[in-house]
């Protein structure tokens, strides 16, 4: 069986799917041992569709000049458009034509990948802010139904469970492949896959494409697993050892690591995992008075330092295991109760000291059975992670492998590592100060949340006007209510229909929602019916902006792509020279929504410290806003508060539109 298994792993990677079917038809692994090392058996291999996924387009750059003087239009005064106007013409008659040629040529000579998939990475990577808030969300699962089930052990382990069978079969190429069905009822079925299944990689995207479906990129899943972000000085790396058969456990700020795999790569029986958490759960250590991982929330090129003085004390081998880890799962010591506002502090930030914010994610988990993932964004973006999340809460719920009957198997505690850690006098005063900033920073950050129950999905399409542009609109009128200004904002939108797909911005301050939020603000209203042509017409636009970065034609990557051959060739730019360009960029309204049933919230800061970090759910009928800030920042203190106040206030103007 031994021999066998490890052909298996072997093959999987090849024809994982037709493999793994012959061997249960034929009996030669058991249904049983199928059944729990495998979330997914998917028919369709999961990398099947990438070698036939179209690459991302470049915008031609007259597009590109016309949509981003569009996004400058409700920003500036007719005098700095005009000159703003000026140097696209400039640009697009002269330079932005040098630059577009390099571009081509260089996206010609890249052709396993998309032209931004390298510049992402590397700003991303360059970045030396510290990345809790800054850089990584945070999403939070819904509890169980079952509330025996929310113990935090016993909800640890069947989540640990779940993301050891979603990795295994990832890694053995039967992990449903991401595909986006146009129309669900003739295309998720059976057929469409037996159908694909049979096609040639080369040719599978377009036999999807027959049946209306978009497979999705998945060249990130990967980096979920054994990856870490190293910090170094300029820049940091990603680190991945995808021989990592084991996870660490951060409680009370110690680490632990343990194996859950075996040596042919087998998930180990559930009262194993079961038990060497509970040891850890148990274990009468003392708080860790110099817990390491405050030091993952720290500068990035100070961290770098430190990382290399904490080597060099005899740590090399701790922070080893951390980095090759297939995954982080933080057990916290406190509970927090039912409160959006303390349960999204303690998992977007915590106090630092049980988290590795370095780790591509960890699993947390509160006392009282609250779960969340805290995940690194370099590596991958948010498609990638909520397809992990949506399928660990699923199968944690309907494949429960641990129970509150479950009986700790009379295991040997020599399998679990506790890292203690060698500190001198520098490193405890190097950590005595990253926890002193730490705190200050997240001291800092203001958080409110929303709810509207109102307005949702349901409303909207009986009106026939899209749930995202009003909820977009109604950020723009807030924010204009709050402050009298109309400022750079930024929705994120996933490229994933593309090879290497990244994101792109909808820029949701447009002409249209500018002429809207004036009318619906001054002194003598427009009528109703003028005001909802006013809003249909800002729900098709915002449309159109959203199919338009869907498709890789927004402006936004296009135009950094180009700047970063202008800075590397040394050449003057009528656009970028233009301090509206970087007005443009210096985001005050960063939003994001991911939708999905197993999502209690989510959350992210501020890109700016002079911004909002507007985080949003939008459900059948009502809507969910969390909202971050740094108000003591601002000349004039704006906080999220206030800006939440504002938010309901507009919301509730539009609630003529039923």
């Amino acid at each position: 069986m031994t021999i066998l298994r490890q052909k298996v792993d072997l093959l999987s990677h090849h024809y994982p799917p037709q493999n793994l079917y012959k061997l249960l038809k034929k009996n030669l692994i058991s249904k049983e041992y199928a059944d729990y090392q495998f979330i997914q058996k998917s028919k369709i291999p999961t990398m099947h569709f990438q070698q036939s996924l179209p690459r991302l387009p470049i915008p031609k750059l007259e597009l590109t000049c016309e949509r981003y003087l569009a996004a400058q239009r409700p920003l500036l005064i007719n005098e700095a458009y005009n000159k703003t106007e000026y140097n696209v013409n400039q640009f697009k008659n002269n330079v932005g034509r040098q630059l577009q040629n390099m571009l081509k040529n260089y996206d010609r000579q890249n052709k396993y990948t998309s032209y931004i998939s390298e510049f992402w990475f590397d700003s991303y990577l360059r970045d030396r802010k510290p990345i809790p808030i800054n850089y990584n969300p945070m999403l939070v699962l819904h509890k169980d139904e079952r509330p025996e089930y929310n113990d935090q052990l016993i909800r640890c382990a069947n989540l640990v469970i779940s993301s050891l069978r979603f990795y295994k079969s990832l890694t053995a190429g039967i992990l449903e492949p991401e595909v986006f069905h146009l129309n669900p009822k003739n295309s998720d079925t059976e057929a469409f896959r037996t159908f694909c299944s049979k096609l040639p990689p080369s040719l599978s995207w377009y036999g999807a494409y027959l049946y209306k479906s978009y497979p999705l990129d998945m060249s990130q899943y990967p980096n979920l697993f054994n990856t870490t972000r190293i910090p170094e000085t300029d820049k940091d790396r990603l680190f991945s050892n995808f021989q990592g058969k084991h996870i660490t456990v951060q409680h009370k700020g110690h680490f632990y690591a343990f194996r859950v795999l075996s040596d042919e790569n087998d998930i180990l029986p559930p009262d194993q995992i079961f038990t060497r958490l509970k040891y850890i759960l148990e274990d009468d250590v003392p708080k860790c008075e110099f817990p390491i991982g405050v030091l993952t929330t720290m500068e990035r090129n100070k961290w770098a330092t430190i990382r290399h003085d904490l080597a060099d004390n005899g740590n090399k081998h701790s922070l080893k295991l951390i980095d090759s880890a297939l995954f982080n799962v933080c057990l916290d010591s406190e509970d927090i109760g039912e409160d959006p506002y303390l349960v999204t502090r303690n998992f977007l930030h915590g106090d630092g000291e049980n988290r590795w914010f370095d780790k591509s994610f960890s699993l947390q988990l509160s006392k009282d059975g609250h779960a969340a993932v805290n995940f690194e964004h370099s590596w991958g973006d948010g498609v990638a992670v909520l397809r992990y999340v949506q399928d660990i809460f699923k199968d944690s719920r309907e494949n429960s492998f641990v129970h509150p009957y479950t009986k700790p198997y009379d295991d040997n505690i020599s399998n679990i590592t506790r890292l203690d850690m060698h500190l001198n006098d520098k490193l405890k005063n190097d950590i005595i100060e990253a926890r002193e900033e730490y705190k200050r920073f997240y001291k800092s950050l203001d958080i409110d949340y929303l709810i509207f129950n109102r307005i949702g999905k349901n409303v909207c399409k009986k009106q026939a006007v899209s749930p995202d542009a009003i909820m977009q609109l109604g950020f723009q009128v807030g924010y204009y209510k709050m402050t009298g200004k109309f400022v750079p904002s930024y929705e994120s939108c996933s490229t994933a229909a593309f090879k290497h797909g990244r994101t792109e911005a909808v820029r949701p301050c447009t002409s249209a929602t500018k002429a809207f939020t004036l009318a619906i603000t001054s002194k003598n209203k427009p009528s109703t019916s003028e005001l909802k042509i006013m809003i249909s017409d800002c729900s098709r636009i915002h449309s159109q902006l959203t199919r338009e970065a869907a498709m890789g034609q927004g402006f936004d990557r296009h135009l950094f792509a180009l700047k970063k051959f202008s800075e590397k060739n040394n050449m003057l730019s009528n656009i970028f020279d233009d301090p509206d360009y970087a007005n443009l960029n210096h985001i005050i309204l960063s939003t994001s929504t991911l939708n999905s049933p197993a999502i209690f919230a989510g959350g992210f800061g501020p890109v700016v410290k002079d911004g909002l970090g507007v985080a949003y759910a939008i459900k059948d009928d009502e809507l969910g806003v969390l909202v971050t800030s740094y108000p003591r920042t601002r000349t004039v203190p704006i906080s999220s508060i206030h800006y939440g106040a504002h938010l309901k206030s507009s919301l509730i103007c539009f609630k003529w539109i039923r």
